[in-house]
């Protein structure tokens, strides 16, 4: 895992009923020097109107791919259950080659419930959903594996989520990064758990970055101190001010090691 602290971006695909707006975000994200430039696997807005306007993930990432070009970029997350395993595989791969090889494979359980009814996805229950990603993320792993042509990396898997029983025994299995919805207290205890995890599947835990929403460049340290080194600031439409991403950006270049900030 790099030790170099990580600003990411998530851009929420809501609220902006022009398309151009997001797409000057995402070039004003990279301009601005994020690492990483998130959206997010809804189908509906979270906030505001709950029927307001909003466009699909991975139809974006592709157009992500082709308009950046430095920034890593991926989904925080992609709803477990809403795609094949084998064709988000084949989705993931794609967008890869598009990018250079800069795409994150983010994933989680999925919760929002509307998305499931309004898209006819069967719910179920935490435990199903957690039950069906693990099954997803084996299927995604063999499938990567068949690929013509191959990816052009070991794409890295982000995991989002805390469950300390399924969620944190899936990140020790599969996760290259963790982002952890805990706050510090709890943050602590869970990577503990992890730690555990990673144990018992004879991984090490330090191969795994942990990575928190943006919590102000005044507790970020706190943050830091235990280990996480990527924070994704979230910023919502439709104009997508980047002010506190700007703010977190400095701060890692303040932070980051002198050999590190040297290469931005």
């Amino acid at each position: 895992m790099t030790n170099q602290i990580r600003i990411g971006v998530q851009l929420q695909p809501q609220q902006a009923p022009n398309y151009q707006n997001i797409r000057d975000a995402v070039l004003r994200a990279e301009d601005a020097g994020v690492d990483i430039v998130f959206n997010w696997d809804h189908f509906y807005p979270l906030y505001g109107d709950p029927d307001g306007a909003h466009f699909e993930c991975w139809t974006m990432l592709g157009a992500f791919a082709e308009q950046t070009e430095r920034v890593e970029i991926g989904a925080l997350v992609t709803g477990g259950g809403y795609r094949n395993p084998d064709l988000l595989a084949d989705m993931a791969r794609t967008v890869d080659h598009i990018s250079g090889g800069r795409l994150i494979l983010g994933i989680g359980g999925g919760w929002f419930e509307k998305d499931y009814r309004e898209y006819g996805y069967d719910f179920g229950t935490p435990g199903t959903r957690l039950k069906l990603l693990g099954e997803n993320l084996a299927r995604i792993s063999a499938r990567l594996t068949k690929l013509n042509p191959a990816p052009t990396r070991h794409i890295p898997i982000l995991i989002g989520g805390g469950g300390e029983r399924k969620t944190l025994r899936l990140v020790a299995e599969y996760a290259h990064i963790w982002h952890s919805f805990a706050d510090l207290e709890a943050l602590q205890h869970k990577s503990q758990v992890l730690a555990d995890h990673c144990d018992a599947v004879g991984r090490n835990p330090a191969q795994i970055e942990r990575s928190v929403a943006w919590p102000g460049a005044a507790n970020a340290q706190a943050f830091l101190d235990q280990g996480v080194n990527l924070f994704t600031v979230g910023v919502g439409g439709p104009e997508y001010h980047l002010d506190k991403v700007v703010e977190a950006i400095r701060w890692r270049d303040e932070h980051n090691p002198e050999s590190v900030t040297g290469l931005a």
